[in-house]
Order: C-alpha cells, then structure tokens, then sequence
C-alpha cells in the first residue's frame, strides 16, 4: 500500500485529497483516475433562451424551432428563470458554493448541429462550484466526490444518418434544450466508483425534480476522462470519452480504456499516452479514437453580448433552499433507523431511492408483513411491474395503505403469491380507492385454503381440484406410484392452473400426494 497525495486549490479554498492506492487485480500496478462531465436535461417545459417548448422522444422532427433555435439573424435569447431555479435546486441538494453573479459565454465549434456555430454556455463563471457528492460502494467507506462546477447550457440539435440514402439529418426540436453539466474533479479510481457517481447524481436530480436522468432517452450523457499512472507516479495524460449514454456502456468503455492505456505505456516506456477525444462502441465494448483533445483556445470563448450577468439574489437562493425535499441519503438513513430489519439491504435501497419519482416514494414498514417483506415486494413486483408497462414510479396510483394491504394479504396466505402478482397488475391497470382484499374478492382471488363456500369448506374444494388432476393425468400418476418424484410437479401445474392460482402450491402438492398414496393403500 502506498498513499496518492496532492493538493488542489478551488478559488480561496485548498484541502488534500488522500486516497489510499489500492491494488485491482485487473491491472496491477497501474492507479486509474476518472473524472465525469454529466450533461442533464432540465425537467423544464420550455427550452433556456426561447419559449419554445422542450420536445419529447415521441415528436415529429423540427417541430419544437423557434427562430431564436434556428439561429436566425437577429434573435435575441432570453434566460427562463424554471431553468435556474431548477439548476439552483441541484447546486444545493450537491452543497455547491451558488454564485451571486454569474455570466454566459459562446464556445465555438462548427457542426452541423449548432445553426449558430456557438453553443451559448458558462465556462468561465457558472452558476456553482465546489460541490461534493458522497457515494456508496459495497463493503467499503463511502468515498466523497468533489463537484469542480455545475453550469448552464444549451444543447445541440439532434443529427441522424440514414445508410440505406447516405443522407444526414437535422433535427431541430432539441436545439436550444436546457442542459446542466456537472463537472465532477478527477476523484474516482474504478469503473465501479464511476458507477456509484452517476447512479447517485440521477438519485439526487429525480429527489429534486431537476432532470428525469433517463439515460436511454437522453436526458442524461456523460463524457468520462480517464488517466493512468504507476503507482506512486502523478496522473497521466487524460483521454475524454464522449456521449455514453448507460451507466454499463461507462463502466464498460473505462475498463477497456483503462487496458488500452495501460498497454500503451508498457509497450512505450517514456512516451505519454496521445491526449485525444474518442467514441465507444456498443458492440464491441471498445473505445475509438474521434479526434485529437481540443483545448479551451480551440473553442475561442468569448462573452455572450446578448445576454448580461445572472444576478441572484439571497432571497431567493434561501427561498428555494427551504423547499428541497429529503435527499435519497436523508431518506435511506431514516428507513434504516426506523426499521432495522433493512440493514444489510443498502443496495436495493439504492434501487428504491433511485426511482424517477417526482415525490418520495411511500414506505409502509407497518404492515403485518414486516418493512423487509414490504421493501422487497416494492422493490421486486411493484417496480418490475411498472418497468414492464413502462411507466415511471410517478405514475403508480397505489397508495402505501393500498400496497402494505396487499403485501399482508401474501404474507398470511389469504392469497398466493402468485394471486398477488395479479392483483397488483390488475390494480395499477384499474386505479381504484378500494382496499386491496375487495378488489381480490371481486376478482375470486381468495386463496382455495383460507376461503370458504356455500356447503364445502376450501380444503374440499383443493381436494376436489387434485382429485381431478389426478383423473386428467393417470400416467403421471402411475410414474409417481412407481417411484418417480419428478412427475408430481406435472400434476400440482395442472391444480395450479385449473385454480387460476389460487391454490397454494405447497397445499396442493400434500394433497396429490396424500391422494396418491391413500388410492394406493386401498
């Protein structure tokens, strides 16, 4: 072991950052370090400097263009103050330093999807800085990430290329799109740590409501850099790896750059690995060289002209402080006060507090059934069931009382497990204020065991069921006589089926087998 130390100075501050040199097996000898530029979308309806309206994933091409978007001669833009407050919410749930005053420059660059030729952004004097992010990773102290700045921005125009015509395309709707970049300092060591990083910042945007940091959409890209260096040896020239739109894609193009660089220096002692820009390939799991690295003097920044300095006052930065909801690491350590039960489950907590809610997600620990059965019935069926239909956590209509109703109903057997998966699909496909247990009788989901008939107790009606599977399947029936244990999972499916799940499956298969047995005796 051996100790990586060095100071960084951040405007008046200064403190050093030791972080313990930890040998990888995955490539020994060699420290890796990682920095992001996380670009988020903001949750706002309109674009930053037009009223235009933010487009969706779902809208036609060059529907949302404003003449400002456009770039047409003689538009001016003009600051949607949604947007800072938005950006403001993030600074401070990421206890940055707010600026009282800060400014807009134009950072050039000529591709086809900036009209302008400039992209209108706050290099020099951002609405943030010196932040810190604390992460988790299994079976270790959380690790404390610093945020270098948080910064408003426009985002390009979308560009799409057609093989099949060789043409390309320009779609304008998302020109113009309010962008945060969260530029974290160079603190992360792995790919893993790199992970934590952004699984914590989309947490920290959905609590705050500033971005929905859906990856697969595009409301949240990252551009990672990545250096390494022997150990004991200062960081080695960063290579930036652009537009990684997975948090699997990240890891995976950081562990690939990490060999490649690593492979560089052994095979060329004394020469630093070439500073350039590169793409990652999805199918390759590889990283490609894009460009040589450009420099802040080859964008020539420059002050915007149309647009002045954001002042902002103490009131509002106050104002907006105090209505910051509970942050995901608040919530988890209160879930893990109240019910210690949940201790040991931090990961799937992360889960839980990482969902785009828009609201904190409701946790009823109370119910019969106990907070773990709970946490893991919302974390497994209620989640996966609303990844399936592919709707957000804010679009779930259960109620805590509604969800730990049903979770208890499970729990003591007054319907199967199978039974609650439908119940609970049933529930969010038909919103109701209706307890769980009268949706389950209406839908005749009462468990064979625990329900009761008009003349016949459920025990007869499970006996009759298997009586019948045993009829339909006298085969099975014979093998199981003879010997073969297998077969008996034949006949408990058919039960299963025939009873629509409410059969408990471990009550159907003593009873097949008793059935069995007292037609053999006889």
């Amino acid at each position: 072991m051996s100790l990586f130390v060095r100071r960084v100075s951040l405007g008046k501050r200064a403190f050093h950052d030791i972080r313990t040199y930890k040998e990888d097996p995955r490539w020994p000898g060699w420290q890796v370090v990682v920095g992001i530029e996380t670009h988020a979308q903001i949750k706002s309806r309109r674009k930053l400097f037009s009223e235009t309206l933010t487009s969706s994933l779902n809208d036609p091409p060059n529907t949302h263009v404003s003449p400002f978007d456009a770039a047409y001669p003689g538009t001016l833009p003009k600051v949607n103050s949604k947007c800072v407050d938005l950006a403001l919410r993030t600074a401070l749930a990421l206890k940055c330093r707010v600026s009282r005053r800060s400014s807009f420059d134009r950072k050039h660059y000529f591709y086809p999807d900036l009209p302008a030729g400039y992209q209108i952004t706050q290099h020099y004097s951002p609405i943030a800085t010196d932040g810190t992010l604390e992460i988790a990773i299994a079976e270790s102290s959380p690790i404390r990430v610093r945020i270098k700045q948080i910064q408003l921005e426009q985002d390009t125009a979308k560009s799409t290329f057609d093989p099949r015509t060789s043409n390309s395309y320009i779609d304008l709707s998302r020109a113009g799109t309010g962008l945060m970049e969260i530029v974290s300092e160079a603190d992360m060591r792995s790919p893993e740590e790199a992970g934590a990083y952004v699984r914590t910042l989309q947490s920290v945007l959905r609590a705050v409501g500033s971005s929905d940091g859906n990856m697969e959409q595009g409301s949240l890209r990252c551009d990672v850099n990545v250096s390494v260096n022997r150990k004991g040896d200062p960081p080695g020239t960063r290579c930036e790896i652009k537009n990684l739109n997975s948090v699997k894609f990240m890891m995976a193009a950081i562990t690939h750059e990490v060999k490649r660089q690593s492979d560089f220096l052994t095979a060329n002692p004394g020469l630093a690995v070439p500073q350039e820009t590169r793409g990652f390939d999805e199918n390759t799991f590889e990283t490609f060289r894009l460009r040589s690295k450009e420099d802040a003097p080859d964008y020539r920044y420059m002050p915007d002209p149309n647009l002045g300095t954001l002042v902002l006052s103490e009131g509002r930065i106050e104002e907006i402080k105090q209505t910051l909801p509970p942050l995901p690491w608040e919530i988890r350590a209160r879930l893990l006060e109240k019910y210690p039960t949940l201790q040991g489950k931090q990961q799937s907590l992360d889960v839980l507090l990482n969902v785009d809610s828009g609201r904190e997600v409701p946790f009823d620990g109370e119910n019969k059934g106990g907070a773990v059965q709970y946490f893991e019935r919302l974390t497994h069926d209620l989640l996966g069931q609303l990844a399936a239909r592919q709707e957000t956590f804010s679009a779930n209509t259960l109620t805590a009382e509604q969800f730990g109703e049903l979770v208890d109903l499970v729990q003591d057997k007054t319907i199967t497990g199978t039974s609650g998966k439908l119940l609970l699909r049933h529930m969010l496909a038909n919103p109701s204020p209706r307890s769980a247990k009268e949706v389950a009788s209406e839908l005749d989901l009462i468990a064979l065991d625990s329900a009761s008939s008009s003349g016949s107790s459920a025990s007869s009606e499970l006996e009759e069921l298997c009586k019948a599977a045993i009829t339909a399947l006298p085969s099975e029936a014979a093998a199981f006589k003879a010997g073969n244990k297998n077969v008996l999972n034949k006949i408990v499916g058919y039960v299963m089926k025939k009873s629509r799940g409410r059969a408990d499956a471990g009550a159907a298969k003593n009873m097949v087998e008793k059935l069995i047995k007292d037609d053999d005796s006889s």
